[in-house]
């Protein structure tokens, strides 16, 4: 294309495009050959299709010409592909050289291994003869790419192109990253201290010598294999320190740290990883003295996990991003409707045969799950089809689906009868293994086929991952469920056989293993200091009935892993339904690995539990909260779990009659909470919210709610909020007719007067206030410091509060209202870098 002069009368103008375009296959190939990053890839060598071709008539072109036809004749087929080469998998940029004498700004979409990333906006140059530069961010995988520009149906188009030139990143080889002690998980006595000089980071960890004493920390590793590993510790004297190495639960070796007399040292081993995410343990077991201080550990080949949120095993495809012939719904926020439960609040409908929506995989996979919705019959019990899913053309499977755990009615607490009306909790999801492993670049399909019955599929976002093989039961100190009386799959109830075969495993000092397969409950598991580990989140199910089943903590040090608890909720029934995993854990318990859907709670965690790790959850579509935290619950993490469509609270805190203590919530995703907030704090002493995604809220709440609502013991300490991102937060209370913020402090039943520290939070796209502060008692002692507000519907900080707070480094920008309203007597003092308000 070459907008500029728009007649080509001259056949010159015709033949030599064509005498180029066939010298460049002669030379490159059909395809382009691979380019190194920072290499200038011509356009008229790359591969065109649509109607694109190579012109020579405007001056100032690199190589032999450049390439035009993005002119409107060819609206939605001009494409431009050049292959790039990276070395590694990482972030980089591609930035392509243009001439656009159109006098306005035109746009292309660009797209990486097949998936669009983003439509391009190309500023006019002064006129065809001028070429500019505009560069983009783009992720490479390791290997060959296609980086294609395309003038699709939605692009202005009508612009040259005369070449591209990559910046990949490079192959570093494995690297060695170094984990701080004092930012691990660490409970039964372990403690930060500062004493010592010499450490590394901010502190070290002392008070390992207690039995049950542990460090856990996150490793992430982007393959299974067995890593090098290094302590780093000190000894108070010359003598040997013992301690036990675990990696996601099993015993890897007792390790003998030599004394060091007040040194700091280093202690090589090695540990096998499994790909994604691991815990690593130092753990003072029985027979271990613990007698030394930890600064940290250096695992090579591992890589980094995600600086906010949960760093997780699958690769989300929004529907809305893919590629489509049916209608995309939203953004809606409007309670009600279904895109305001949709994860960005947009979603594909497919309502006539023969649509689709599509996405290119840019990593191989072996399973997916699917967020949808369809609609419920006239009884509320829920309607069963099927949908067709495509790999690059070939029918893959009929995927089943169902709205029988969807769709619920009525007023508070909710119920399954559409004669209530205001139906709500629309979408599901569903998971399955695929017949054959899929590489990166399939185009994978989703398609409403005539043997697909729903009346529409209403399709949100899919997430593919390479789940891993069933696991083998450890070679030591485990007993298997199967050779203790209990049959999966046969459908008969194995929820007396399963406590039975927990009883005498635990007796014996052993674990109890699940193998693959499907045990049938109705009733709770009891957990008194027991060890129950499955096959895998992808191969183990505890499959509850009518609405009840799941995990009992009776008290003393429990683990368990590697399984999923599938319950049999399909409406609130907080009275007579089962949580997935409640009551005491004791001391140093985990829980980790654990996959969790359609129950009343994924996790309800009650007094005297203290030192209780929670990672790696997968809880979806609860109809109460996610996790709470309940009263009396101390010294306890929840981290790196994905938290989506719960009917309350995802992440809670409540201290009822006694206090949350020293707990903290931290590097996970929580998404489309109903009736409540993503996190919620109710009262409780020195409680932490920190470096977690936060998105989407529905009905009633807010992002983060710090809040005396409840009654709850009063608030002691410092209630941390630090390091949090919160997108399209915030929603409406229509039982007060009430707009809640994204962050919210709220004090309700009693004074907020201890200190609550805001830190380095960012609110994105608020639905309505950035900042609330409200209502009829007294917020005494809030600090606000690093907070940017970016867009919000009504201000970007109200105030209807008595009380005092201290705003730094506060910045407000696209506020519908303004930056601030400020009533009821609040006192704020300004720091430095406030902006906006």
């Amino acid at each position: 294309m070459s907008p500029a002069p728009r007649k080509r009368s001259h056949a010159l103008r015709t033949v030599l495009p064509l005498l180029l375009s066939m010298l460049a296959a002669l030379l490159y190939g059909a395809t382009a050959t691979a380019q190194a990053a920072g290499s200038v890839l011509e356009a008229e060598s790359a591969q065109l299709s649509g109607g694109a071709a190579v012109f020579t008539e405007h001056p100032g072109y690199t190589g032999s010409g450049f390439v035009g036809g993005f002119t409107d004749a060819n609206k939605g087929t001009a494409s431009v592909t050049f292959t790039v080469h990276s070395e590694a998998a990482g972030a980089g940029s591609i930035a392509i050289r243009y001439a656009n004498g159109t006098t306005a700004t035109m746009t292309l979409s660009l797209y990486v291994n097949g998936d669009r990333i983003r439509q391009v906006s190309l500023p006019a140059t002064t006129n065809w003869d001028t070429w500019a530069t505009h560069e983009e961010a783009v992720g490479y995988r390791a290997g060959d790419n296609t980086v294609t520009w395309t003038f699709t149906t939605s692009d202005s188009g009508n612009v040259n192109l005369d070449n591209a030139t990559p910046a990949t990143p490079t192959d570093p080889g494995p690297t060695t990253l170094t984990h701080q002690a004092e930012d691990a998980f660490f409970s039964g006595g372990a403690a930060k201290a500062t004493t010592a000089t010499g450490y590394e980071g901010s502190a070290y960890l002392s008070g390992l010598t207690a039995t049950g004493a542990r460090t856990v920390f996150s490793v992430n590793a982007p393959a299974a294999v067995t890593s090098p590993l290094s302590v780093r510790y000190r000894t108070p004297g010359s003598a040997a320190a013992t301690t036990t190495l675990q990696a996601n639960g099993t015993t890897v070796r007792r390790l003998t740290l030599p004394g060091t007399g007040g040194a700091w040292a280093t202690a090589a081993t090695d540990v096998p990883l499994r790909a994604a995410l691991n815990s690593l343990t130092l753990r003072t077991a029985t027979g271990d003295n613990g007698d030394y201080q930890l600064d940290g550990i250096a695992v090579t080949g591992s890589t980094p996990s995600g600086t906010r949120g949960a760093t997780l095993p699958y690769t989300a495809y929004e529907a809305e991003s893919g590629s489509t012939n049916a209608t995309t719904v939203g953004p809606d926020r409007t309670y009600l409707s279904v895109p305001s439960e949709a994860s960005g609040r947009k979603a594909v409908v497919l309502d006539s045969t023969g649509e689709y929506v599509q996405f290119t995989l840019t990593k191989p996979a072996n399973a997916l799950t699917l967020r949808y919705s369809l609609p419920d019959n006239a009884a509320g019990t829920g309607t069963d089809a099927t949908l067709s899913v495509y790999a690059d053309g070939t029918a893959l499977k009929d995927l089943p689906l169902s709205s029988e755990y969807s769709w619920v009615y009525g007023g508070y607490p909710y119920n399954n009868d559409p004669s209530q009306g205001s139906g709500h909790h629309f979408f599901d999801e569903t998971r399955t293994l695929l017949s054959r492993g899929l590489p990166a670049g399939t185009v994978l399909r989703f398609q409403k086929d005539a043997g697909d019955t729903a009346a529409s599929y209403t399709l949100d976002l899919v997430e593919t991952e390479t789940a891993p093989a069933a696991l083998t039961m450890p070679a030591t100190g485990f007993v298997s469920a199967t050779t203790l009386g209990v049959t999966p799959g046969d459908s008969t109830d194995d929820t007396s056989a399963l406590n039975t075969a927990l009883s005498t495993a635990t007796s014996q000092g052993k674990g109890l293993w699940l193998p693959s397969g499907t045990y049938d409950i109705s009733g709770h598991i009891d957990l008194i200091g027991a060890d129950l580990r499955g096959a895998g989140q992808w191969h183990t199910v505890l499959r509850g009935k009518d609405g009840k089943g799941g995990l009992f903590g009776r008290g003393g040090t429990s683990n368990v892993q590697d399984l999923m608890i599938a319950g049999d909720v399909s409406y609130r029934d907080d009275a007579n339904f089962d949580a997935a995993v409640e009551g005491d854990f004791g001391n140093g318990s985990t829980l980790q690995n654990i996959w969790i859907e359609h129950t009343k709670v994924g996790l309800w965690i009650d007094a005297p539990t203290t030192g209780l790790l929670a990672t790696g959850l997968r809880i979806r579509d609860t109809f109460a909260d996610g996790v709470n935290l309940h009263k009396g619950t101390a010294g306890s993490e929840v981290s790196q779990s994905s938290i989506r469509n719960t009917g309350d609270d995802g992440l809670a805190m409540f201290s009822e009659a006694q206090a949350v203590t020293d707990c903290v919530f931290r590097f996970n995703t929580v998404q489309l909470p109903l009736l409540a907030n993503t996190v919620g704090i109710y009262g409780g002493h020195a409680n932490r919210v920190e470096d977690n995604l936060l998105a989407d809220t529905v009905t009633g709440s807010a992002g983060i709610a710090i809040s005396s609502r409840f009654a709850p013991v009063p608030f002691s300490g410092t209630t941390s909020v630090l390091r949090n991102t919160l997108t399209r937060t915030g929603g409406y209370e229509p039982n007060w007719q009430s707009e809640l913020g994204a962050l919210w402090i709220y004090a309700d039943s009693s004074d907020i007067t201890a200190p609550v520290l805001l830190q380095d939070n960012d609110v994105l796209d608020s639905t309505y206030r950035g900042l609330l502060i409200s209502w009829q008692k007294r917020v005494g002692a809030l600090t606000v410091d690093g907070l940017k507000v970016d867009r919000a519907g009504a201000y970007g900080i109200e105030i209807n509060s008595a009380g005092a707070g201290t705003f730094s480094g506060v910045t407000v920008s696209g506020a519908t209202d303004g930056g601030l309203s400020a009533a009821g007597g609040f006192a704020i003092t300004r720091g430095t870098g406030n902006t906006g308000w």
